[in-house]
């Protein structure tokens, strides 16, 4: 179903009246669709479903990975070694004992771990639209021809008459015919905390935001309480979840700062390769006057390839990943896809939800207000324990009773119960009546013993037309001097002792208020003036101004039981009580999570469904928005365009009642503006957002499924802070990737160079094989490599400003780096060849002239050892650290030299490695020039420190 075929009007189905959305798609609220018409609209519009759109198929994916340009060079050398092999099989010219093709199955069994590895990392099966499709209900009433019918939700079409109650998942977008005492709860969809009160009769604007849209109801949100029938006005795809659905599927993944700059790396390294061959081959051929020795330069070139591919690097980038995975899952943070570890290091905004990620998603009565005066309380989350303090001072009940008569009003008058669960207080019902019980907790009254002495004989409901409910009690063993000992108010204690029922009424301060012709004075009471009504508003305006949810109460004794219906005439003549101010409370340790923050130049943005004063307080009160910042609500928002957003983004902290197309929309302009964004977020309407961002962030125990398909991490405790941790661990991460990457390519450049170096200076054949090679770059660098990846975080991780994620990999000196210490490296290695080729080929040497070539393979490898253990640090000296604090980098150091002295002193692997005995002179020799290598990375370290320079 398209939004093109739907009738006129569909998009602004809120502002229509229901005679006239009726009309618009031909129905009747009481007989609903005939069948050739439910037939005739099942055609047009097509099933009440979410629709997908194909992705890459698993075939697709595996045949992605060996486009990699580092992978198909090395498909290239594979195959032309193996054509050397087979030619030298067909001509005889094998060496005895020498195996034809080991190098390129070798190189071949690297290309496809790697293609492996990135399969793996890539074909995760995108489960967000199944986690949608999850929110539709199976089964829905309707009305058709007249007659009451239960039918699948698929078959549901626009003009469909649609009966609702409570427990029930609606099924498509509706407008509301009627509806008696409906809430709707919302959150997963509008990011609202409280159930909605719905209204058919409301006819609203057209830019009415989604949250305040109180005449529709949306797919995949649930009734709490009441009945209601509604005109079916959306289907599939063009519901707001269907919307949800295509956003979802539009967002194309980017590549990661991490993937984008392996991506620059490889270029670079195969450009450079193929350049270093060509100059090479083409020196050779002009050196020997002619391509007599084309297939030694062929070999030489095989090498070079070879050498400066780094065949490890993936799989160490790989479990460095994934070693830092393990870390932040033991600090409750879930990464769902690898790369986000290193990205989340480059984060500089993050975009939050409020409900349940700032705030603890549990209704907190801050303040109250009653006989003049304002009383503070204390206390976190739904436990009865806490405090009243009144100008800064802590009061005892015994002075103030008016408190534990407002406090009795909030336990009657409250249809929710409040217990404790494995050591957790927790809320069965609404979270305001919620915060209400914890507030008479408080104050020493307990619900049950009050419920048993003024138990409930009739009620008036709530409604949203009324914005009040009243409960009629019945008064049972409650004596005067009882009441007054718990500190009860004499004025109740005397209803209590002299009328059979008391009537306790909530609800909208302004309409409670303007009941009322009493008020409560605390010890007795009095008639309202016109200037305590004054005072009561104007509290009541400072509660809400702070982002508060204000609720009136008030109470009347009554001689008899109200008739049903009898609201209007009952509710008068009330005796005022007070006002109860309660906040969805900020995480007490998120205020340190948004200051450690903003040292670590990350700047915290709200974006919330909710009102613009709540997200103005709870963002002001975090630290998150300055007092007096602007907040740019889903209605202005709507009405910028995308340049007008783009140009405002980096001056708004605070958004508030915002649709889900709004946070896509933010999101995007952040990123325009060049910021690395991190969204966090629960709702259904947070996954288009948590998918485009640079890494989506979902609430583990109150997000969605959806949320969490769509995201890169999941917050296991939902807790703001473990951000910051994750945050902390990603950069450690790229800081260690950035050091093995220094390690693993300044030394494959020394390989290359020394290589290229024999043919030059008129050594006799290739130094090194393709399989000695490979075994330098996975083991010789891979092991140390790897225990690079877990050095312990510098101290002032968390206070500098993120890197730019659009950096060069060869940025701040990387570069030069690699460039000097693989030149060094090859200087070394080259003075070291010539002194073994010289040595080997001298008269009267007993062992084998090619042995030589063993010396520069042993002096490459154990060189690479000093190079592990001086690069831990770029600025302190080996002898200035703890040699324990990275325990892993001493091991790889002597295990990989030990595996290398096998290599040479264990008959079967020197015969398959084709490598030759050396005596200890010769070894003694290879180690001395090996340790040249730390000795020149420690003097620049000196020397940049007398320069009074600092490595970054």
């Amino acid at each position: 179903m398209s939004a093109n075929s739907l009738p006129e009007g569909a998009a602004v189905w809120h502002s229509l009246e229901v005679d006239k959305a009726l009309d618009l798609l031909d129905s009747n609220a009481d007989s609903g669709l005939t069948p050739q018409e439910i037939q005739q609209r099942l055609q047009k519009y097509g099933p009440n479903e979410l629709e997908e759109i194909a992705g890459r198929s698993a075939w697709e994916i595996l045949l992605d990975q060996f486009k990699n340009i580092m992978l198909l060079m090395l498909i290239g050398v594979a195959l032309i070694s193996g054509f050397l092999d087979l030619m030298a099989l067909r001509s005889g010219s094998l060496k005895p004992g020498e195996v034809p093709f080991k190098d390129t199955i070798a190189i071949l069994a690297i290309v496809i771990l790697n293609g492996i590895l990135g399969y793996v990392q890539e074909s995760r099966a995108e489960k967000a639209l199944a986690a949608l499709k999850k929110m539709t209900s199976p089964l829905v009433r309707v009305i058709r021809d007249t007659r009451l019918v239960e039918i699948a939700a698929k078959e549901l079409v626009p003009g469909d008459v649609m009966l609702l109650e409570a427990g029930m998942q609606i099924a498509a977008d509706g407008r509301l015919i009627e509806q008696s005492n409906l809430q709707v709860r919302e959150s997963a969809l509008t990011g609202e905390a409280e159930a909605v009160n719905k209204q058919a009769s409301l006819k609203l604007p057209e830019d009415t935001s989604l949250g305040d849209r109180l005449n529709v109801v949306f797919q995949g949100t649930e009734v709490v309480q009441g009945r209601a029938k509604v005109l079916v006005t959306n289907t599939g795809m063009t519901t707001e979840l269907g919307k949800i659905a295509a956003m979802l599927q539009a967002v194309e993944s980017e590549p990661t700062p991490l993937q984008q700059r392996m991506t620059q790396l490889g270029n670079v390294l195969v450009t450079g390769s193929l350049i270093l061959v060509a100059i090479v081959v083409v020196g050779g051929v002009i050196k020997d006057g002619g391509f007599k020795n084309i297939q030694e330069l062929l070999e030489v070139s095989l090498s070079m390839a070879v050498a400066v591919v780094p065949e490890g690097l993936p799989a160490v980038i790989t479990v460095t990943l994934a070693l830092g995975t393990q870390r932040m899952v033991r600090q409750n943070a879930l990464i769902r896809k690898l790369p986000a570890v290193e990205t989340l290091g480059s984060v500089t905004t993050i975009c939050s939800d409020k409900t349940g990620t700032l705030t603890q998603n549990k209704m907190v009565v801050q303040s109250i207000s009653t006989n003049n005066k304002t009383f503070r309380v204390s206390g976190e989350g739904y436990a009865p324990t806490g405090d009243f303090q009144l100008n800064g001072q802590k009061i005892s009940l015994e002075e103030s009773p008016e408190i534990s008569a407002l406090s009795v009003a909030c336990a009657v008058c409250n249809d929710s119960v409040l217990q404790k669960e494995q050591g957790e207080w927790a809320i069965l019902g609404d979270p305001t009546e919620g915060a209400l019980l914890t507030l008479a907790g408080k104050a020493g009254i307990e619900k049950d013993q009050w419920n048993s002495k003024l138990p409930r004989v009739a009620e008036f409901p709530f409604s949203s037309e009324r914005k009040r409910m009243s409960v009629i009690a019945k008064v049972e063993g409650i004596a005067t001097g009882e009441a007054s000992s718990r500190g009860i108010d004499p004025a109740i204690a005397g209803f209590l002792q002299s009328e059979p029922y008391l009537m306790f009424t909530k609800g909208s301060p302004e309409l409670t208020l303007a009941r009322c012709t009493q008020i409560h004075l605390g010890n007795d009471t009095g008639t309202v003036t016109e200037a305590q009504r004054q005072q009561i508003l104007a509290e009541n305006d400072l509660m809400a101004s702070k982002g508060l949810r204000v609720l009136g109460f008030a109470y009347k004794p009554l001689l008899e039981i109200p008739p049903e219906g009898s609201d209007e005439t009952s509710e008068q003549g009330l005796v005022w009580l007070g006002l109860v101010g309660m906040l969805d409370a900020p995480r007490p340790e998120v205020r340190a999570a948004v200051q450690e923050c903003r040292e670590a130049g990350i700047r915290p943005v709200m974006i919330t469904g909710d009102h613009q004063l709540t997200a103005r307080a709870i963002a002001t009160d975090l630290g998150i928005a300055q007092e007096g910042d602007r907040v740019l609500t889903g209605q202005e928002l709507q009405r910028m365009t995308d340049q007008e957003l783009e140009q405002n983004v980096d001056l708004v902290s605070i958004y508030a009642r915002v649709s889900p197309e709004h946070k896509l929309r933010i999101v995007q302009a952040l990123q325009r503006r060049g910021r690395f964004v991190a969204m966090t977020g629960d709702g259904v309407n947070d996954a288009p957002a948590l998918k485009q961002a640079d890494i989506g962030i979902a609430m583990g125990i109150t997000g969605t499924d959806v949320s969490k398909e769509a995201s890169d991490m999941v917050l296991l405790d939902d807790n703001f802070a473990t951000i910051v941790s994750a945050t902390k661990e990603g950069r450690v991460v790229y800081t260690n990737i950035r050091r093995f990457i220094k390690y693993i390519l300044g030394s494959n450049i020394g390989e290359v160079l020394t290589i290229a170096a024999a043919p030059l200076i008129g050594l006799g054949g290739v130094p090194l094989t393709p399989l000695q090679i490979l075994w330098m770059n996975l083991v010789t660098d891979g092991l140390p490599a790897l225990a690079l990846a877990v050095e312990p975080p510098e101290p002032d991780v968390m206070q500098r400003p993120p890197f730019s994620p659009r950096e060069s990999i060869f940025a701040r000196g990387l570069g030069s780096y690699m460039i000097r210490i693989g030149i060094i490296f090859a200087i070394i290695s080259i003075a070291l060849m010539w002194w073994a080729y010289q040595h080997t080929h001298a008269a009267g040497y007993q062992g084998d002239p090619e042995t030589w070539k063993t010396m520069v393979f042993t002096t490459l490898c154990i060189a690479q050892m000093g190079h592990a253990i001086a690069i831990r640090s770029n600025n302190r000296l080996t002898i200035e650290m703890n040699p324990f604090s990275n325990i892993f980098v001493l091991a790889a150091v002597v295990v990989t030299t030990i595996l290398q002295l096998m290599l040479v002193y264990v008959p079967p692997l020197r015969d398959f490695f084709g490598t030759h005995y050396l005596n200890m002179q010769e070894l003694g020799v290879c180690i001395g020039f090996s340790a040249l290598m730390f000795v020149w990375i420690e003097a620049e370290k000196i020397f940049l420190r007398i320069m009074g320079k600092k490595a970054v």
